[in-house]
């Protein structure tokens, strides 16, 4: 008689997080066809039927109902037994972490270089989007682990702290703003240079330039961050970016802190996942990024200090 495998197991739980076989496909990096084969395997050997397929959806069956928690159990169990192992070299399978861009330019590629050197054979399967999306896709089981920035709508069983992302307004020395505290109307000489509309730090400013109308001001909206510093450093306006990506312009002088008094709220990052079914080398991912996040956070303090000392 054929044996139950592993692969099935995962197909089987896959489908009936996902409800659905493409999507289970391609959380486990195989194709739709495969996955059908591994739970029609599985029926057979079980001589039960677990899911039924109705027009796109799927639904488990009672029968599959009381295995699901037991299938569960058994990736578990896998799961402690090589953590009990001690090597984490064992771990294979793919991560998919989404993140927002902010991230991207600050110490995403640090985090994946530490991860990488504690889980060399997990492969990563990366999202970047904004916050609202990311919890969409985490709640709907398409991201394993997501690194974003609060408030929060949806609520999730894992989270690691990963501390604030100040902001920061800057602008290139071809402006000429000098390092004399700015007031609003100098700094509406010059288009600002925002965030994408919706987002925290846009609807915040949005807010603090509506209450001088009389003073008129020119936004330029973007949803690259990327894109926005790079229009910063060639004079097209003034931003308020993230202090976290910023420091390298900061330090080759392409671009200047502002003495504008007022920034918006600093973004407060956390590392969010499911802890209740995610494999545990998911959260020892979010622990890393706490710990990558911390490091940079300390780095950027040691840098504020010796410029002081300057």
């Amino acid at each position: 008689m054929a044996q139950i495998t592993f692969k099935q197991l995962e197909a089987f739980t896959a489908v009936a997080d996902l409800g659905s076989f493409r999507r289970a496909a391609d959380r486990l990096h195989t194709t739709q066809p495969n996955i059908s084969t591994r739970i029609a395997a599985l029926e057979s050997q079980l001589g039960h039927v677990v899911m039924i397929r109705d027009a796109g959806s799927v639904r488990l069956t009672p029968m599959g109902e009381a295995l699901l928690k037991e299938a569960r159990n058994v990736l578990r169990a896998m799961d402690r037994f090589l953590l009990t192992a001690e090597d984490d070299g064992l771990f294979d399978g793919t991560l998919r972490i989404g993140v927002t861009e902010m991230i991207v330019h600050s110490w995403l590629g640090a985090f994946f270089t530490a991860l990488k050197a504690r889980f060399p054979n997990i492969d990563v399967d990366l999202t970047v989007d904004v916050s609202a999306n990311l919890s969409r896709a985490l709640a709907e089981r398409r991201l394993d682990l997501v690194l974003q920035n609060g408030p929060f709508e949806r609520k999730t069983s894992g989270a690691e702290n990963l501390g604030p992302l100040p902001m920061l307004w800057v602008a290139s020395p071809r402006l000429e703003l000098g390092t004399h505290v700015l007031s609003l109307r100098d700094l509406a000489r010059h288009p600002i240079l925002t965030h994408a509309r919706g987002t925290i730090p846009y609807n915040q400013m949005q807010d603090h330039f509506a209450a001088a109308p009389e003073i008129s001001v020119r936004h330029v909206s973007s949803s690259n961050l990327a894109a926005c510093l790079q229009m910063t450093r060639d004079g097209l306006g003034v931003a308020c970016l993230p202090e976290a990506m910023l420091r390298d312009d900061l330090l080759n002088g392409t671009l200047r802190p502002l003495r504008y008094l007022w920034v918006p709220d600093a973004l407060v990052f956390s590392a969010r996942f499911d802890a209740e079914t995610c494999p545990s080398f998911v959260r020892s991912a979010a622990q890393i990024a706490q710990n990558v996040a911390q490091t940079h956070a300390e780095a950027a303090i040691l840098h504020k200090s010796a410029d002081h000392l300057l």
